[in-house]
This record gives C-alpha cells, structure tokens and sequence, in this order.
C-alpha cells in the first residue's frame, strides 16, 4: 500500500507542476495574441516573448513525466483510458502540434508579429487544457460503459453534463488567472511597469469566473449526489484555506503590492486545491472501474519506476535552474537588455 501512495503522489506532483508551468506558458501565448489583436502588443508583446522563448520548449517535460509514470505505476490505465481518451488525447495532440508550429511562424513573421499566427497559437494554447480537462469528468464515473469490445464512452451524457463544461471553463479560466498574476509580477520585476499594471487588470478580471467555475462545480457535484462530492466534503477546511488564500492573492494586487508573494500565494492556492481534490478522489482512478490498488504494477516494477523519476529528477532540476536564472530570473534578460534568445 505504501509504493501504491507514493507512486500516485509523485504523479500527482508532477502533474502540479505542469499545471502551474504550463498555465503561465498558454496564457501567456494567449495574452499575446489578445494584445496584436487589440493593438496592445507594444506595452505586452516584448516582456510576454521574452519569457516564452525560454521556457516554450520545455513545458511539456513534466506532462511526459506525468504519462510515463501513470501507466508505468498504475498498467490497467491505459486499457481503461486508452480507448475513452482516444478522441480528447488526439486533439490534444494536434493542437500542440499546431502550437508550436505557429509558434515559430509568429517567432520569425516580423517585428511586429503576425496578428494570424498568434491568434492560432494563443487559442490552441487555451483549446489543450480545456481538451485534457474532460479526463476529470470521465473519472467521476458514470461516462463509461463496459462493453465485450472494451469500455466505451458516452459522449451524449459526457457534452450534456454541466459539470463538463463547468470543469472545462475552470481549465480556461485558471489558465488565464495564473499565467496573469504571474506575468504580473514578471512584468515589474522587469521594470516594465506599463505591461505590469495591464496584466494586473487581466488577472482581476479573470479572477471572478475562476472562483464562480469552481464554486459551479461543486454545486452540481452536490446537485447530481456526486460520490466525491461526500468526500471533499470532510476535506473542506482545505478548499477553504485555498479560498482564503485566492483572496489574499486578489487583496494584493488590488492593493498593487508584493506581486512576488501574490505569486507564492497564487501558487500555494491552487496547490491546497489540487491536494484536496486529488485526496477526495482517492482511491479511484476511474470511479467504480479502477483504483490505485487493483491496478498497481509489481513491486519490482515499481521501484525501478523509482529510480528512474529519481534519475530524471536529477537531470531536470539543473535544467530548471539553469533556464530560471540565465533567463526568467536574469534581471538584464528579462529587462530586454539581452536580446538572446534560445
């Protein structure tokens, strides 16, 4: 029982941390773009592209890790879900692929950008998540049917579901708030005050449907008579420190003070929130098909699995650190002093 708890913790945090990663690079893709779009792009475009063209390349490490190690842990996950995400997953994938193709369309179509190019990419940068997020519906159970041909999933009750969409709007919407109060922050750290106090502006407006969204979904939770919403319900006091915490986070940039700590605070927010969500839903990887215990993979298997994300750690922490402080925290960089670019 042990490895099956540490195996599906490690995952979680891998899957944490590209969540936060990943949501400051579309947003940031999407502001962008929203910026061309607007005639916005000389107070937002510079400071977006210089911290995208570091970190763009590398985003996707942790969702790898997170995919390796989930099927690696947990075999009987990829028959349950390698059938029902076959349509998600391929969109997924296609919008990546479209993504960094119009990433580096937009990259070398002119100073001033490509107002096509960054709009296909701002969007497809928001399309992922929002692709990826319906795998948290299908968990909830009631999607999918066991069938002699394998599970098969019910797409009419999967679209009908309100709490589809409202999980899908969540992913948007999260997506926007962090990448805003973090480019927020960048932004000053930067010196550029002007971009600072427009992303401050984006990240209170998207604040608003973000806590709405997560507040729709546990009402339709408790409307539907959820199995997890029982569950989140003893865990409440740590969606309550997570709302208390988005408060703070809002507090400080209305008050337009320590964007740092709004950023810490954002994080730690979403973090509580993750935790107690990933909690509540133990231990079902797909409720009532599948859980951790069933569907573990052999001792043996496991700790190889181990050393493995111990030995991968090792070479992707360096690499953080070293794109952190060449680029997002190299004050000359990040100024627009040093026009370089990776």
């Amino acid at each position: 029982m042990f490895l099956e708890v540490l195996g599906i913790t490690v995952l979680w945090i891998f899957l944490l941390g590209y969540v936060i990663v990943a949501s400051i690079d579309f947003g940031a893709g999407f502001f962008n773009a929203y910026s061309l779009v607007t005639n916005k792009n000389h107070i937002l475009s510079g400071i977006i592209k210089r911290y995208l063209s570091p970190v763009w390349e590398i985003t996707n490490v942790f969702f790898v890790f997170f995919f390796v190690g989930i099927v690696g842990f947990f075999p009987q996950t990829a028959y349950y879900y390698g059938t029902v995400l076959l349509v998600p997953a391929s969109i997924a994938l296609i919008l990546l692929t479209l993504r960094g193709s119009y990433y580096a369309f937009e990259s070398y179509s002119g100073v001033t950008g490509h107002k096509g190019y960054a709009l296909m990419y701002g969007l497809a940068g928001l399309f992922i998540p929002a692709s990826l997020s319906v795998v948290l519906t299908i968990s909830e159970g009631g999607f999918v049917q066991l069938t002699e041909v394998g599970p098969q999933l019910d797409y009419n009750a999967l679209f009908t579901s309100p709490l589809t969409w409202a999980i899908v709007v969540l992913s948007i919407t999260a997506v926007l708030y962090i990448s805003a109060v973090f480019l927020t922050w960048y932004a000053h750290y930067a010196g550029d005050n002007k971009a600072g106090m427009l992303m401050r502006k984006y990240a209170l407006v998207t604040s608003l449907p973000l806590i709405v969204s997560a507040i729709g979904i546990i009402v339709e939770m408790r409307r539907t008579g959820n199995w997890h919403y029982a569950n989140m319900v003893d865990l409440s006091w740590l969606f309550i420190v997570s709302g208390i915490l988005f408060l703070a986070t809002t507090a400080l940039l209305w008050l337009k003070d320590k964007y740092g700590f709004a950023v810490l605070l954002m994080i730690l927010q979403f973090a509580t929130a993750f935790f107690a969500y990933g909690i509540s839903h133990y231990p079902y990887l797909l409720y009532p098909y599948l859980t951790v215990h069933d569907s573990f993979t052999t001792t043996s298997m496991a700790i190889a699995i181990v050393i493995a994300f111990i030995a991968g750690l090792c070479l992707l922490i360096p690499s953080m650190y070293l794109v952190l402080k060449l680029f997002i925290f190299n004050k000359s960089y990040a100024s627009g002093d040093e026009e370089t670019h990776v």
